[in-house]
């Protein structure tokens, strides 16, 4: 599948990895010695590129459950290549169970897979994942080591059904806790669904954060041409990991890492997908940090210019009614890619140094109803978009929504805000009777970015009152300084920034200031003048948790804000950091 048009093949003198083992020095001695403690023969490891497995396998991370196995299919297409499969453990961030959010450690695992490689005798690198955060985590530390990089998604799971109703991952799951709250089902409901939803190894099978990430690596050619696509349960899903791993060898001895491929143009393609898939804003940010880690400038305006010129084609939840399955068998990636080509870099090449017209020639589409035609979206561009960003003094650098997932009748909105500074007191309060809120009000939730989660967590999708809902309110103007699922839906302005625990506006407005969201306009403002609000600025004083030790210290020390990335200041592109010294 590699192809070797107009590259080089390289000596083995010139692999990485010779360091370590070819010189005829004590260390290098220690090194072929301690290789063969494992059990290798010298003829199993010597002159072989040598490949690196980051697994992100963990027992606490259902998602990448199955990646034990999908190593060993990875180790199987190396030795068939001729390489020597290494695997390397690393941070498993499974989204449900780490608290209080991955996000906080979206960073932690780029660190470690940067430094993994870097200390070790890597050659090139396949990397295991899928799992919202890992995906972009992954990439943006290969990046910055820049060795040959091949992704692995995990792939979705299967779809889930309950008393004959298909359910998504997340996006039902909200569904189903608004209607308990109703009592609209009932506890043992409740406890049924629990086991029917999730019903096997892979990612959400809806278009969330995992999906749309794993989508955009491969829209960008991280992966193998449609690997995002295949679920996780089916028998192509190892044999596409096995050719991952032969796929890799051949990049190694082309040196095919991904300052030789990997453009603008890649990015811009990369987005396309978000859009017509409908998929999570979680994806503005985590595009942002990976292109700082490749050197390429990229930016909000970057997305919204292309989110306003492709529309919603995707027929999947959250926006449509599909699930990942459905996509698959229509066609997956590469039938939604030449539905849109129109708006791609066509030559852009990816890991297999092919054209994004090759990987789309023979791409055929199943049903017209999961992968739409430009002339037949899920939702009009008149109706919104994957990603709509605002500005105004509520959001000087910027707020991001899903405009397409937003209500008709709040894409113009002017109402009293209602202001938690903490998501306890948001949770505390949320559902009391004497609640003062209406249809009308604008739920606010500040101290929840990047410095004041810390880590940004995924509490945006702010619940309706409970006051609210038995009147048969669903959807309310929600804004916070926090990202939202990627499963969830509704009118949501997420991602405000500057937040509020570093002196963004969002610290100045108060419960009864009124707020004005108009999505045409692009903008979002409280209705109060610069003299009362330079007054509470005088007066302000921090409200948000701050840390003296830990990661958590170091992540509030360093993060950056939302429409930067949310990478650590001293991470981002910059000198290179050269290889180790060997004594």
């Amino acid at each position: 599948m590699f192809n070797q048009d107009c590259l080089v093949r390289r000596d083995v003198s010139e692999l990485r990895s010779q360091r370590w083992y070819a010189p005829k020095t004590i260390r290098a001695f220690a090194h072929r010695q301690r290789t063969q403690q494992m059990g290798f023969a010298r003829e199993e490891f010597l002159g072989k590129p040598v490949i690196g497995i980051i697994n992100t396998w963990s027992d606490m991370s259902a998602c990448h459950s199955h990646l034990r196995e999908r190593a060993e299919a990875v180790k199987r297409g190396v030795w068939a290549a001729g390489g020597f499969p290494v695997e390397l453990p690393a941070l498993s961030m499974g989204e449900v169970m780490v608290k209080p959010t991955t996000m906080l450690y979206r960073n932690f695992l780029a660190m470690e897979t940067e430094e993994l490689l870097r200390q070790h005798p890597i050659d090139g690198v396949v990397l295991l994942g899928g799992c919202d955060k890992s995906t972009p985590a992954l990439l943006m530390g290969a990046l910055s080591m820049d060795i040959p990089t091949i992704f692995c998604p995990a792939g979705p799971m299967t779809t889930g059904k309950w008393h004959g109703q298909v359910t998504g991952a997340g996006t039902h799951t909200k569904k189903f806790w608004d209607q308990l709250r109703l009592g609209a089902i009932t506890q043992h409901d409740w406890i049924e669904l629990e086991g029917a939803m999730t019903r096997s190894i892979g990612t959400c099978n809806t278009m969330g954060t995992a999906s749309t990430m794993t989508s955009i690596a491969d829209a960008m050619g991280f992966t193998l041409p449609g690997a995002s696509s295949i679920p996780a349960a089916d028998c192509r899903h190892p044999q596409m990991a096995a050719q991952c791993g032969k796929t890799i060898v051949d990049m190694v001895w082309y040196d095919h890492k991904p300052s030789r491929w990997l453009t603008k143009k890649n990015f811009l393609n990369g987005i396309a997908a978000y859009m017509a898939l409908g998929g999570s804003t979680n994806a503005a940010i985590h595009l942002i940090a990976m292109a700082n880690r490749a050197s390429i400038t990229l930016s909000l305006a970057d997305m919204e210019e292309i989110a306003r010129k492709i529309p919603v084609l995707a027929n999947l939840f959250p926006s449509g009614k599909g699930l990942m399955d459905d996509f698959f068998f229509a066609g997956g990636l590469m039938a939604q890619l030449k539905k849109i080509s129109p708006f791609l870099h066509l030559d852009a090449k990816g890991v297999t140094n092919t054209p994004v017209s090759a990987w789309i020639e023979n791409a055929d589409c199943y049903d017209d109803d999961t992968i739409r035609d430009l002339s037949n979206p899920v939702i009009p561009l008149s109706q919104g978009c994957a990603l709509t960003v605002l500005h105004g003094n509520l959001c000087p650098n910027g707020a991001v929504m899903k405009s397409s997932a937003a209500s008709s009748h709040l894409r113009h909105h002017v109402g009293p805000a209602l202001v938690f500074d903490t998501h306890q007191q948001l949770s505390d309060q949320i559902d009391s009777p004497e609640l003062d809120v209406t249809k009308d009000t604008v739920i606010i939730l500040r101290n929840a970015g990047p410095v004041g989660g810390p880590g940004m967590p995924e509490w945006g999708n702010l619940p309706i009152p409970k006051k609210l809902l038995q009147q048969g309110v669903t959807d309310m103007v929600r804004i916070s300084d926090a990202r939202m699922s990627g499963t969830h839906y509704g009118t949501c302005i997420l991602h405000v920034a500057p937040e509020a625990a570093v002196g963004g506006p969002l610290a100045l407005v108060q419960t009864g200031d009124l707020v004005e969201l108009n999505i045409e306009a692009g903008s979002l403002n409280m209705l109060v003048d610069d003299t009362e609000l330079a007054q509470r600025r005088a007066a302000l004083k921090p409200t948000h948790q701050t840390f003296s030790r830990s990661w958590s210290a170091l992540y509030q020390q360093h993060v950056t804000q939302a429409d930067e990335g949310c990478d650590f200041d001293f991470l981002q592109s910059g000198s290179d950091v050269p290889e180790p010294p060997i004594f």
